[in-house]
């Protein structure tokens, strides 16, 4: 007799229902912006959620220039890189990185909360950052939503 009145259901990549999503990044704060990107490209905001499948959305985020952090952050955070060659250790500030490239800050922020396997690679590719507030993607027809009304 069978008693189980329900089955779970595990996306795949054919059953997943990819959105376009466009976010603004204008007045917002580093960390709590990135952690709810990283969600909707993760694509734990939808109730067919499976870990081991890119179930996500792709996000549009513009105004990247726009962002705040909290406190000395700005003259305090450093990013470090290495060249590959002896003493090739290089670091720059976030103010920095603002100056010159700033759609890296928010990249490099959402990067660090995906996964670190070919999956948060592939999650990866479904982020678009602007500077401004012109986009690429005008033939997608993304759909402009608020992170506040996401956890």
């Amino acid at each position: 007799m069978d008693t189980l009145s329900y089955k779970t259901i595990s996306a795949n990549k054919s059953t997943v229902d990819k959105q376009w999503l466009l976010v603004d990044a204008e007045g917002e704060t580093l960390g709590r912006f990135a952690s709810k990107v990283a969600k909707l490209l993760r694509g734990k905001h939808k109730p067919n959620f499976t870990p081991h499948v890119d179930c996500g959305d792709n996000v549009i985020v513009i105004n990247a220039e726009k962002i705040t952090m909290t406190g000395n952050k700005w003259e305090d955070k450093t990013y470090s890189r290495y060249t590959g060659y002896p003493g090739g250790q290089r670091s720059t500030t976030a103010q920095e990185l603002l100056d010159k490239h700033p759609e890296r800050i928010i990249e490099k922020s959402i990067k660090g909360m995906l996964p670190k396997n070919k999956l948060g690679a592939e999650l990866f590719r479904n982020l678009k950052v602007y500077v401004g507030a012109e986009h690429g993607q005008e033939a997608q027809k993304p759909k402009a939503i608020n992170l506040n009304d996401y956890k």
